[in-house]
């Protein structure tokens, strides 16, 4: 019992074994039970399992506001909305990529489950390191704020364009390094193929293998913006992890949904775009005109979550298609 109430990281060890019980139960279950076996998902399908885990995180996040007060769960929720917001060009992204790598619907759904278990980990070294150094150095929160500053004026700017895969350094490294299949094998990351030289059966990568690197590459590009961002709402290392995650844990269920219909998100990027300047600026309000007094988390949550709201509600608005009149 004393080992369950010790601190760690600014909270109680019982608080993190419940986060992380949480997040291998919906693993194991969503893995063991619903995808047992590969097969495609519908849109249908997609946004009911979205519909859950978005259930699970935000039950998640009323116990945080119950165990650990009002202020923390309005932060909690704050980080969640965002980075939620945020996967969604995350999704565009993934799509291209399984695209690229040819990868058909009814084995995408097991790789992104491994690229999360994969982001799960990643993330929590950034966040872990981001923790300790803005405890030793608070100044490091201003630069955090400065960077997403300019991320939202650049993103407010900035043309769409498809990245070229094919010119990723990282997979042009694999594929010269490393054997790799020309043809996928069922869900297998890597097989036994016979060597052309010596005849002897070698273990070779295959596409599937390629994707997943590749999407957990681009993840990282993805939490450059998003853990500064929620640094900047809270440095309460547990709230900045589980909202991070709960957010992730998600998206693997609602990607088939937005990936059939991301091109109706075009003008939440500039929802986005406000939101990390008024994030960034945010602490510069608070230190410097405020005398330091802390921004009230409540207006915080409103503003963050009207602005994704109204950028998703304008960009189904835009992109609606028109009714031909009879």
């Amino acid at each position: 019992m004393e080992f369950l109430m010790m601190d760690w990281l600014g909270t109680p060890v019982w608080f993190w074994l419940t986060f992380l019980g949480i997040v291998a139960a919906l693993t194991a279950f969503d893995l063991g039970v619903l995808h047992k076996e590969d097969r495609e998902m519908g849109i249908a399908e997609s946004l009911k399992l979205s519909a859950f885990y978005i259930a699970i995180s935000l039950a998640f996040g009323a116990w945080i506001w119950v165990e650990k007060g009002a202020d923390l769960g309005m932060k909690y929720y704050t980080g969640f909305f965002i980075e939620k917001a945020l996967s969604i060009d995350n999704v565009f992204v993934i799509s291209l990529i399984f695209t690229f790598f040819a990868i058909p619907r009814i084995y995408q759904y097991r790789a992104l489950l491994w690229g999360i278990i994969a982001v799960i980990v990643l993330r929590g070294l950034m966040i872990a390191a981001g923790a300790a150094l803005v405890q030793e150095v608070y100044w490091v929160l201003y630069i955090f704020a400065a960077f997403l500053i300019a991320t939202g004026i650049r993103m407010m700017w900035a043309t769409d364009h498809e990245p070229d895969i094919s010119k990723n350094p990282v997979v042009r490294w694999i594929s010269s390094h490393m054997r790799v299949t020309k043809e996928l094998h069922g869900q297998k990351f890597f097989v036994k193929v016979e060597d052309e030289k010596s005849g002897k059966l070698v273990r070779a990568a295959t596409p599937l293998f390629l994707a997943l690197v590749v999407i957990n590459l681009a993840d990282l590009v993805f939490a450059v913006d998003s853990v500064p961002a929620i640094f900047a709402i809270t440095t309460d290392t547990f709230i900045v992890y589980t909202s991070n995650i709960m957010a992730i844990l998600g998206l693997r269920a609602l990607y088939f949904a937005l990936a059939a219909m991301v091109h109706r998100f075009h003008y939440l990027k500039y929802a986005l775009a406000l939101v990390l300047v008024f994030i960034g600026s945010k602490i510069f309000v608070s230190d410097f005109l405020m005398d330091g007094a802390k921004f009230p988390p409540v207006l915080s949550l409103v503003v963050t979550f009207a602005l994704i709201l109204g950028g998703i509600l304008w960009s189904l608005w835009k992109t609606r298609v028109a009714v031909p009149a009879r």
